[in-house]
């Protein structure tokens, strides 16, 4: 019988608010040793993410756009609006300000087999776990994975 992802996934994940301070986040991330958090709102719903790439604007800040001046015209090499997102990001000081919106999310009766193609195949290192209402769960890791396919070599 093929395990399933509510067979593998991490029950009843910490999750925090938009309005939450970035610095909570932050101190969760680093104390529990995980590299995301799911983002709900007031009525528990999933709303986004927030992982250790979205932090990383904190530090690194961000370039303005490259841009040429041309006949008294600014031409821009990136666009303007990747700029003021990346900046908002830069600058957030709540979960919501630096949150990834819209995150892939998977239901507890797929396969483990199904989860890892999707995380393969979307990029994405976490999958929060979602009910019929859209409320969080579980969340499901690249770890959980790879400790289920040793637990099948095991058995």
């Amino acid at each position: 019988m093929p395990k399933t992802v509510a067979d593998i996934m991490s029950r009843d994940p910490i999750v925090v608010r938009p309005e939450s301070p970035l610095q909570e986040a932050i101190k969760i991330l680093a104390e529990r040793r995980i590299s995301g958090l799911p983002v709900v709102d007031d009525t528990s719903k999933l709303i986004g993410i927030i992982s250790e790439t979205d932090l990383m604007w904190q530090e690194t800040g961000v370039t303005p756009p490259a841009y040429i001046m041309f006949l008294d015209s600014v031409i821009y090499l990136q666009n303007p609006a990747d700029y003021e997102r990346d900046l908002h990001k830069a600058l957030g000081q709540t979960v919501g300000e630096v949150m990834s919106k819209n995150p892939i999310t998977i239901t507890p009766d797929k396969t483990a087999r199904e989860a890892a193609r999707l995380m393969h195949d979307r990029n994405v290192h976490r999958l929060p776990v979602l009910d019929s209402e859209g409320q969080v769960i579980g969340i499901l890791t690249r770890g959980d994975i790879i400790r289920a396919m040793a637990a099948d070599q095991d058995g």
